[in-house]
């Protein structure tokens, strides 16, 4: 009689035995929906660069096709395309003409939603800049949707604070700005 009464004992689950089970459950569901989040901010993210790197290269482009007007391009650092400033008006030339394109692009003009323009990046600015004779550096600049690394100090197009995040924000110290560069070289044949 005894044998009987330990084996009963020993094949039942125990109200505390479900309850761990459900504990541990719940923390690998929450790991899940945790990672789930993680993983579309990191979509969004490579989405952007794809659309910079488009972008960057669209204007490397123009300015190989039209290297004999190449210092029309020059935007400066201070005063990127893009963003929410008016694009510039596009004359007989054909570098106005590609700015603008270029600057209307930036703010995502080939896409909308209603009256939004989303064809782009958040915040899509874009600078043009000759730091020597013979050399365009083109680099298009966007806000990150979380902070990582600063981009080099080096790169100035949109180094603003206040454009992409500034004091007291999570962006704070140029964390959530994100670039892309590339160096177009017109060597000078005369």
């Amino acid at each position: 009689m005894p044998r009987t009464q330990s084996i009963s004992r020993d094949t039942g689950i125990t109200l505390v035995e479900v309850l761990v089970t459900l504990v541990i459950l719940a923390i690998g569901l929450l790991g899940l929906v945790a990672l789930h989040g993680r993983v579309q901010v990191l979509q969004a993210e490579a989405y952007q660069r794809a659309q910079a790197l488009m972008l960057l290269k669209d204007m490397s482009a123009r300015l190989s096709n039209n290297r004999n007007s190449a210092d029309a391009y020059v935007t400066g650092a201070e005063e990127p395309l893009g963003g929410d400033e008016a694009c510039p008006a596009a004359d007989a030339t054909r570098a106005s003409v590609d700015l603008r394109e270029w600057c209307l692009a930036l703010q995502g003009a080939s896409e909308r939603e209603g009256a939004t323009s989303v064809g782009a990046m958040l915040g899509g600015r874009g600078c043009v800049e000759r730091p020597v004779p013979g050399q365009y550096l083109i680099t298009v600049a966007w806000q990150g949707l979380a902070p990582t690394t600063a981009p080099p100090e080096d790169v100035a197009c949109a180094a603003d604070p206040a454009i992409y995040g500034g004091e007291g924000t999570v962006c704070e110290g140029d964390l959530c700005r994100r670039v892309v560069t590339t160096v177009v070289i017109i060597p000078d044949l005369t």
